[in-house]
């Protein structure tokens, strides 16, 4: 059943704008009057985010939701109660659903009041409620008298203590309504969000804080003066605000001939009429395919309605493909990156490529055995240098020589975090440096092998965040390859992916079975591929504490604020772009 409508004051010609809609949900203006940046993130931006607060409302709601009662217009009868009645006026340029209309008297003494339902408990003001709530209310009251329907008040329903408070709707409430009316049409017409509050007592419980980041935002333009490089972005520790991983994880089929389906609310994966497995939706964050396996139309429609992303891979592991939603709405971000990519992007390229030989260093640091064999103080402290020569760069091509001298003598000392003790395909152990497609040897394999998952998780994060990933700002452009994955993959590589590689290794996981070894290439198993996903997903799980803003968080969250803060710095709210560097 459809909510019941009533349309007031039918647009004229003269009265379209042609950047705002003709119509703002009214929930905006009280998002506005809570914060400009919520406001424009979720309206402008299109950004959503749940939190406990926002599924609790929705289920406080779920009775007044359902349309009930009729609701006719004031000339035509006496409205006595309607549940989720739709009421627009393009004069106000606000169209909005009133959880319960309430009617009393009749003839001329009659009149309606909009209850508005709320989670919570009334304000500890003379109000009894924020100005947030009270406007919003008073709106849906304004959209009354102009579908001919006298409202002079309105309740406030709170929920959890089961409460009404009465709003009413006088002068100077109605001024500061329509105040913000006017101040919504405006801000909706600007291209960027203003900045995030400071150190606002509102953004801990904001659903939107992990999109917003208030805090670091403001962390990294207090401290981008700093002069020294080593402690150039150290700054006290922030709040931590970021929501907490979600409890959904990737699913990851490999199983040769498998088909995917989607029942009675769960993903299900069969091979042979055989079960397989079988997971709710709610605790899957992406599907991954590798090899020759079959989804259903059904469930990739109902995962991409859960804005859940689809991901094809080879049966070797490389990444193939994804299908998502619809797009990011963030147009402006696109359009920055575009004309950035195309203008030339040094001042992001120069500190990806330098925290990447930051982080190669902080492991070899880290790991090396000191009877390895290698000199790999030598390394370390060259690798320091050509870190610093990263961020001095004047060009892609030296910037690239740059990051190639350091690889060349990373990987010359790979060896030296690994126990060559270990056995593996070929003998004793050996690893000659980099090589791929395919991979000679086992270490190779399965650095390509993570090195893919990375870029596949990092494509989700980028296309999530607004982002193309296709297009990128130090690897060039080309047929099928996702540039920005790989570009912000490089400074992750070595705390994910190389990390991940050792554990496996010197703890015995990775052994000669789950290889497999052809034409001088060297594959993983079905059963290797298990091993190393799980290694992978541990990896993602594992928290970390933050350089920068001081607090633990995950390396599958580092990838989200890191291409947030690609954003923030593309949108003009920091500085510079700080790369992820552990010490």
């Amino acid at each position: 059943m459809e909510p019941v409508e009533v349309i007031a004051n039918p647009p004229a010609d003269d009265a379209v704008d042609d950047h705002v809609p003709d119509l703002v949900p009214a929930r905006m203006v009280n998002e506005l009057s809570y914060c400009p940046r919520l406001f424009s993130l979720e309206w402008v931006e299109s950004q959503f985010a749940h939190n406990d607060d926002v599924v609790d409302g929705q289920y406080r709601h779920r009775v007044v939701d359902v349309p009930a009662g009729s609701a006719p217009l004031a000339a035509d009868g006496d409205l006595r109660a309607a549940r989720s009645v739709r009421l627009s006026s393009i004069d106000l340029g606000l169209v909005a659903v009133v959880d319960v209309v309430e009617g009393e008297g009749s003839g001329d003494d009659k009149e309606v009041h909009p209850v508005d339902v709320k989670r919570g408990r009334p304000a500890p003001t003379p109000e009894r409620a924020w100005e947030p709530e009270r406007v919003q209310l008073c709106v849906q009251g304004l959209l009354l008298r102009e579908a001919g329907y006298r409202c002079r008040s309105g309740f406030l329903s709170f929920a959890e203590a089961r409460e009404r408070v009465e709003v009413v709707f006088d002068d100077h409430l109605v001024d500061r309504t329509l105040t913000l009316v006017r101040e919504l049409r405006e801000a909706a017409r600007q291209p960027t969000a203003p900045p995030p509050l400071v150190a606002s007592p509102k953004c801990p419980r904001c659903s939107l804080v992990g999109i917003c980041l208030p805090d670091e935002v403001h962390a990294l333009a207090a401290t981008a003066e700093t002069a020294d490089h080593g402690d150039r972005h150290r700054t006290t520790p922030v709040r931590h605000l970021l929501p907490s991983d979600s409890a959904a994880r990737p699913l990851y089929v490999t199983e040769q001939g498998a088909r995917v389906g989607f029942r009675s609310g769960r993903v299900t994966v069969d091979a042979d009429r055989t079960e397989l497995a079988s997971v709710r939706a709610i605790d899957v964050s992406q599907l991954c395919l590798f090899g020759n396996v079959q989804v259903s139309s059904q469930a990739v429609r109902e995962l991409l309605r859960r804005e859940v992303p689809v991901c094809w891979f080879s049966y070797g592991g490389w990444f193939a493909g994804i299908a998502e939603g619809l797009p990011s709405r963030h147009v402006e971000l696109r359009r920055r990156q575009v004309a950035r990519a195309h203008s030339g992007a040094l001042d992001i390229a120069r500190p990806i490529v330098a925290g990447k030989v930051r982080n190669c260093r902080t492991l070899l640091r880290r790991n090396a055995k000191p009877d390895a064999g290698h000199d790999v103080g030598r390394v370390v402290d060259a690798l320091k240098r050509l870190s610093e020569q990263a961020r001095d760069q004047r060009s892609p091509g030296s910037l690239l020589g740059v990051e190639g001298a350091a690889a060349r003598l990373y990987f010359e000392a790979l060896p030296a975090m690994l126990r060559t003790d270990r056995s593996l395909p070929g003998g004793p152990f050996h690893f000659d440096g980099r090589n791929r497609r395919p991979p000679q040897d086992p270490i190779n394999c399965l650095l390509s092998y993570l090195y893919a998952l990375l870029v596949k998780d990092l494509t989700v994060t980028l296309l999530a965040v607004g982002f193309d990933p296709y297009l990128g700002f130090y690897h060039r452009p080309r047929f099928g390859r996702p540039a920005l994955a790989l570009d912000m993959a490089e400074e992750l590589r070595p705390l994910v992916g190389d990390s991940v590689v050792i554990n496996l290794v010197n703890n015995g996981e990775i052994r000669p079975p789950h290889f497999v070894v052809r034409a001088g290439g060297v594959a993983l198993t079905p059963e290797g591929r298990k091993v190393v996903l799980a290694g992978y997903e541990r990896r993602l799980a594992t928290e970390v504490r933050h350089p920068v803003f001081g607090y633990q968080v995950t390396y599958r969250r580092v990838m989200e604020v890191q291409a947030r803060l690609l954003g923030a710095y593309l949108l003009g709210e920091v500085p510079e772009y700080v790369p992820f560097v552990t010490r």
